[in-house]
């Protein structure tokens, strides 16, 4: 817990927590909401790139701490604007119920199910960049850009199963409470491939950590 308020307090680029409020695009008619998901990771890796320049690594290494606590605190500070993110949306998609349904066109509507769609871009991304990122903490532009091109995939991907998957199509991308049991469904199974995702990454960016030489 001390290394993760260290990664609040120096390691926080000022742009994660105001990529927050970008949750407010859901409010925006006939957009792909799930993109709103992406600026978090904007976030982090923003987060990176100043904590290299700032040579944070060699820092906490001269710390009492491990590689592997290292590695999970950066992990760590991720998951809460990862979560913290999901919280905004959820709230935005009560705003929106309030405001009034309409279809999107782009994507699916702003319903429970796109909850779902959140953890997945998140984990998705975390099991890509994190791994690639600690191999060699002096590039974190290739391992966001590897990240980014997979999310913007599922994204892709998401949007045209609205209209192609049956499942997609007349359970998920409908207004809530229509198919609650089915989107709540989907929002476990998504839970469930975020914690594995994030739970593999951690594992593989400690392994690959250990072996990277900081030069004291």
């Amino acid at each position: 817990m001390k290394l993760l308020k260290k990664e609040f307090r120096l390691c926080l680029h000022p742009t994660a927590p105001l990529f927050l409020a970008l949750s407010t695009m859901i409010l925006i008619p006939n957009y792909p909401y799930a993109v709103s998901f992406f600026y978090v990771t904007l976030g982090v890796f923003f987060i990176c790139l100043t904590g290299r320049e700032n040579h944070d690594a060699a820092f906490t290494a001269a710390l009492p701490v491990s590689r592997k606590q290292m590695v999970h605190g950066r992990v760590m500070l991720v998951c809460c604007l990862e979560i913290a993110d999901l919280l905004a949306a959820a709230l935005m998609l009560w705003v929106k119920g309030l405001i009034g349904y309409a279809p999107n066109q782009a994507g699916m509507d702003a319903n429970v199910a796109l909850l779902g769609e959140g953890l997945i871009v998140f984990g998705l991304f975390n099991l890509i960049f994190f791994p690639r990122w600690y191999q060699d903490i002096t590039k974190v532009g290739v391992p966001f850009l590897l990240a980014s091109a997979a999310v913007f995939v599922y994204v892709v991907a998401a949007m045209v199963a609205t209209y192609a998957v049956p499942f997609v199509r007349d359970c998920l991308d409908t207004q809530d409470p229509a198919h609650m049991t089915e989107k709540l469904l989907f929002v476990a199974c998504a839970l469930a491939f975020y914690l594995c995702a994030t739970w593999l990454c951690a594992a593989l960016s400690v392994k690959r950590f250990e072996r990277v030489d900081l030069q004291l």
